[in-house]
């Protein structure tokens, strides 16, 4: 059976998506990347860089929340847009994966997580205005469409959901009313029974909730190690 490696931070979320939207049989296995289960060496044989999501699927490892997505489309035939807009997939997806993603996270670090005691307004501006970029980029692809890619939902409207639906987190509470295309489309799949379930799955399993020093060594060890 494929083994999912998770928390329910959003790039396994919308991992869960798609094994819940494919009725894909799979084993969760909890990550805590607050008690430092990502640095586990039995773990960091599935991903060397110590990040979750990654799948077992009976013996083939796949890592990154993106590059899942796609395996998992290609394997099952699900939720894959047609031939004739491969280009278009990868070209969103990439953008998801390459942009979206790792912005929106500096975002969150900055907004959230940074030391209160020091200065990161250059830093905190810069990733709070490439993330409204890229939202501004895709509502306005969105416009006039219902999906990302094509006229059916696949996995680039999946990757998306997985950061989108953290908007107000990510840019503040009132920000979604910038991108209505956006939030149209994460609106329409958080929606959908099999996004509820994937929510829910960190449900069943109990992860450290505090943001102690505990959890800060192991999520921000860039904290304690000086390189430049």
């Amino acid at each position: 059976m494929l083994k999912f490696y998770f928390n329910g931070s959003p790039n396994p979320t919308k991992v869960a998506l798609f094994l819940e939207e494919a009725g894909l049989a799979f084993e969760p296995v909890k990550i805590d990347t607050r008690t430092g289960d990502q640095f586990a060496p039995d773990y960091l044989k599935i991903n060397p860089n110590g990040k979750v999501p990654a799948i077992d699927d009976n013996g083939t490892i796949v890592f990154d929340s993106n590059a899942i997505l796609l395996y998992l489309a290609e394997k099952t035939g699900k939720f894959l847009p047609a031939a004739n807009v491969r280009g278009e997939t990868l070209s969103w997806l990439m953008f998801i994966a390459t942009g979206v993603g790792p912005y929106s996270g500096q975002a969150v670090h900055f907004k959230h997580f940074a030391p209160k005691d020091q200065n990161h307004d250059y830093a905190h501006n810069r990733y709070q205005y490439e993330t409204d970029r890229h939202y501004k980029v895709l509502d306005a692809h969105l416009k006039g469409r219902s999906y990302m890619v094509g006229d059916s939902y696949s996995i680039v409207d999946m990757a998306l959901w997985g950061w989108a639906r953290m908007v107000p987190f990510k840019l503040g509470d009132d920000a979604f009313a910038r991108y209505p295309n956006v939030k149209r489309l994460v609106d329409e799949i958080s929606a959908r029974p099999a996004a509820a379930r994937a929510i829910a799955l960190k449900d069943k399993f109990t992860f450290k909730a505090e943001m102690d020093d505990e959890a800060r060594a192991n999520m921000f060890k860039h904290m304690t190690t000086k390189v430049a």
